[in-house]
């Protein structure tokens, strides 16, 4: 498991504290948690690749974004987020509709099935978080949610649209 100190670590501090290895110790852990992502979300009702997984989760922020939007958003090609949509759609998690205003405009939507296996995967990935973070001290936890706002809001300051904003 990854050693990330805490408020009862009374070790002496050294140079395994700085930033570089922190951010190797904060990789190890993200390693970590995108593991038990990924196995909850095989789980599901639906398996569903991480790719598509993401795909129908940029669709579900932005209903009725457009195939141009969506590949951009995955940072893909159009024919890749064409086929990726051709299979979710056979898959009956998308719809494609005509853009009312834009006849060469396809806009895509979840359907009713695609926003209950992703309603399924994200309760899965809350519940195995949930018992990751229960084996935890009240502390230990404590301490994460500190350090977790300490990091969100150094990242606004240092990351150019850390706060989702380009």
């Amino acid at each position: 498991m990854t050693d990330l100190g805490g408020p009862g670590d009374h070790r002496a501090r050294g140079p395994g504290d700085g930033p570089e290895a922190v951010a190797s110790q904060i990789a190890d852990a993200v390693e970590s948690l995108t593991a038990l992502w990924s196995f909850a979300a095989q789980e599901a009702s639906l398996r569903l690749s991480p790719h598509q997984l993401r795909a129908l989760r940029t669709v579900q922020a932005a209903p009725g974004l457009n195939l141009t939007a969506l590949a951009e958003g995955l940072d893909i090609g159009l024919p890749t987020a064409s086929r990726l949509c051709d299979r979710l759609a056979a898959a009956g998690l998308l719809e494609r509709a005509p853009h009312p205003d834009t006849r060469r405009e396809v806009q895509l939507w979840l359907t009713a099935h695609g926003r209950h296996v992703l309603g399924d995967v994200a309760g899965r990935r809350a519940r195995a978080l949930a018992a990751a973070l229960a084996a935890m001290e009240p502390a230990e936890r404590a301490a994460l949610r500190r350090g977790l706002r300490g990091f969100l809001a150094a990242q606004d300051t240092v990351v150019p649209g850390g706060d989702g904003t380009e």
